[in-house]
Order: structure tokens, then C-alpha cells, then sequence
């Protein structure tokens, strides 16, 4: 049995621990900035192809205290790496140290690297390991002076669906728009709408919400080259997750006043598989329509930060402001702003508000519903 760690976004620990729990994997414990698990190496292709709001996928090797390079070092010469690490993988290391008295990252690495190659060197009757097949990357994180150490099956971060070639300014993670979108609690039935809509990543995440399409079939894996994982257990969950899709009609929309924007949406819906369910247009957000008696708005409109001068961003909220007293009662309207003071401008105080973070863009999830 092994020890997964899957970090994510602050805010979003618990999506992710949902998730997990529904993936199967036993004894679930959140944390801040990550949700630990147990399984098998059967449950490493699942967790990478299924989960929409962790950023990776990490075996938890070791832990144990590091107060000096020494016990760094006898720490991870411990490890019994070559129970992972074939003769002839690449194992690069990187990781963080925060609180603690070893400080020097670059240093730690090396001490981690070396021990790691005394180790495999002897395992494997070698003096010079020739690191030319596949990569099992080593990270290590010593906070207070206590050291994980870890593999990462994941390699490019989840978030890194695939569909996304190209973007536009200020792009939002895919892992923080599926978290909108599931916060929304957007399951397909109802409209859908994105006036700022940007690279269309939150439409074409609440397209494959809305289908139950796993986020990570159309990209590759570091692990899928690891030989230590059963021979087919990535087509098994592949072939689990499709299993799994539903066949519909979606009324998902997004739209943005940037005719560029717009063309670089549907290039990534495409890209995406999803291009028959959402549609995207050259729209003017102060035009929104929202017809019907239910129905979910989930947009991350300019910061001012980043986009647009700071007074430009506070009319915007005006505006959106204005729009919403036209939204139909029963609609629910999330945005995502960093704007500290977003509810002046907008004119309402939110229903809910919940602190998340895009990168390290700390940003308000602002909840409206009448």
C-alpha cells in the first residue's frame, strides 16, 4: 500500500478530497495546500487521468527529520529507491525548505542526489549510472526541519490539460476553473455562461463536467514510462473513465469582447473535444442574456492588475453590477476577482465568499443568488 500526496491550490483542499473518496482510494486526510490517500500502483493512472482540481500526483516515500545535511543524507540513502527507480532512469530532484535549519535548496538537492545515486549505485553493482531511460523525478520538502521526500508520477502539472496551446493575458489554471465550476454546482442541466470568457477555459471546463469527461485522457503521464506499474493499467482507466461519459446536449456559452480571444476559445474546444457542446461568441458582457428559470454564471472578469488600468476594472464591476439585477432570480452567479474591494463596486454584498488562490494571486470566489 502506498501514501499519495496530491497538492492544490489553497482553497480547494476540499474538491480534492471529494474527489479522491469518490476515486476509492482509503483513509482520505486533507490538509492545507494538499489531500493525502492510500492505494496501489493500479491507482496511480486513475488518480491522474480523473482528478480535475489536484495540480499532481506524488508517492510520499519517506519522512523523516533533517536538522543537518548528515541526517538529510542518511535520510534518503534509507530510501529503498530501487524499488522505483530502474538502472538506467533519470532521477532529477527539486524541492523546498521552508522554517528550517537546513535553507540552502541547491544544497539539499545535492545532498539528496547523491545519496540517491550511493544508493542505486550499490543496489545495482554500478559506479556510474547512466540515467538514459525514463524520468522518476525526486522532490523533497523539509518544512521545520522535517523532510518528505517523494516521487512524482505526474511530470507537466494537472492543470496542463493538453487543450490549451495558446492563451491570452492572465490565463486562468484549469484546475481553479473546474473548481468554479463545481462550486457553481453546474452538473449540465441547466444554461451556462462565461461573459468574460477570455481562453474559454471555464466554459470548456463545465463542458467536460457537464459530459463526466476525465481531464487528463488527452495528455501523458511521466509513470505511464515506469515499468514498476502493472502493464495496462493506464488503458484500464482510461477505458474506466469513458465508461463513465455521458451523451447530451449542453447549453454552455462563453463570450468576450476580444474577437482574438474569442478565436482562441474555440481553438481550444477543440483541441478539447468539445467544441459540439460549448459555443463561444464576440459578445459585450453588459449585453448578457440569461433566459430561463435556472441557470449558473461562473466568470473571472479583468483584475485591473494585470488587464486593465485599476479604475477601468472598478467600472467594469459596475457594469456587471447592472447586469446582474437583470439575471433571473434563480440563477446563481459566481466570479472570481482579486479586487479587495469588488462588492463596492459591484453593489451587493456576496451570499458566499470563499478565499482562493490563482498561482499566487490571492483572489475572492464571490457567490450571488437571489
Amino acid at each position: 500500500m502506498l501514501t499519495f500526496a496530491i497538492p492544490c491550490l489553497f482553497g480547494l483542499e476540499g474538491l480534492v478530497g471529494d474527489e479522491v473518496r469518490r476515486l476509492g482510494l482509503r483513509d482520505v486526510r486533507v490538509e492545507n495546500g494538499r489531500v493525502l490517500c492510500r492505494g496501489e500502483l493500479s491507482d496511480i493512472p486513475r488518480l491522474n487521468i480523473n482528478l480535475r482540481c489536484g495540480e499532481r500526483v506524488l508517492i510520499l516515500i519517506a519522512s523523516f527529520p533533517a536538522r543537518s545535511f548528515e541526517m538529510l543524507f542518511q535520510g534518503a540513502a534509507n530510501v529503498p529507491w530501487e524499488d522505483f527507480i530502474p538502472r538506467d532512469g533519470q532521477f532529477p530532484v527539486k524541492g523546498h525548505a521552508l522554517d528550517s535549519q537546513l535553507h540552502s535548496v541547491p544544497d539539499c538537492q545535492k545532498i539528496v542526489k547523491k545519496a540517491a545515486v550511493n544508493r542505486l549505485g550499490r543496489a545495482y553493482g554500478l559506479e556510474r549510472l547512466p540515467e538514459t531511460g525514463a524520468k522518476y523525478q525526486i522532490q523533497f520538502g523539509i518544512m521545520r526541519d522535517q523532510c518528505a521526500l517523494y516521487l512524482d508520477t505526474s511530470g507537466a502539472g494537472l492543470h496542463k490539460r493538453g487543450y490549451r496551446a495558446v492563451g491570452v493575458e492572465a490565463p486562468l489554471r484549469e484546475t481553479l476553473a473546474a473548481a468554479m465550476v463545481t462550486l457553481s454546482r453546474y452538473r449540465g442541466r441547466d444554461p451556462f455562461r462565461d461573459p468574460f470568457c477570455g481562453s474559454g477555459t471555464i466554459a470548456i471546463e463545465a463542458a467536460l463536467i457537464a459530459k463526466n469527461r476525465a481531464p487528463g485522457l488527452d495528455r501523458s503521464f511521466d509513470a505511464q514510462k515506469w515499468g514498476c506499474i502493472p502493464g495496462g493499467a493506464w488503458m484500464d482507466a482510461a477505458d474506466e473513465a469513458m465508461d463513465k461519459e455521458f451523451d447530451g446536449q449542453y447549453d454552455i456559452w462563453g463570450g468576450d469582447i476580444d474577437p482574438k480571444a474569442v478565436r482562441i476559445a474555440h481553438g481550444n474546444a477543440v483541441k478539447a473535444g468539445v467544441e459540439d457542446l460549448v459555443r463561444f461568441d464576440v459578445a459585450d458582457a453588459a449585453k448578457l442574456k440569461c433566459q430561463g428559470e435556472y441557470g449558473q454564471v461562473v466568470t473571472n472578469p479583468p483584475y485591473g492588475e494585470r488587464l486593465l488600468e485599476q479604475r477601468e476594472a472598478e467600472d467594469l464591476y459596475r457594469m456587471f453590477g447592472e447586469v446582474y439585477r437583470g439575471i433571473p432570480p434563480r440563477w446563481r452567479v459566481l466570479v472570481l476577482t482579486s479586487h479587495p474591494e469588488f462588492e463596492r463596486f459591484f453593489g451587493r454584498k456576496a451570499d458566499r465568499k470563499r478565499k482562493l488562490y490563482n498561482g499566487m494571486i490571492k483572489c475572492g470566489l464571490y457567490q450571488f443568488s437571489r
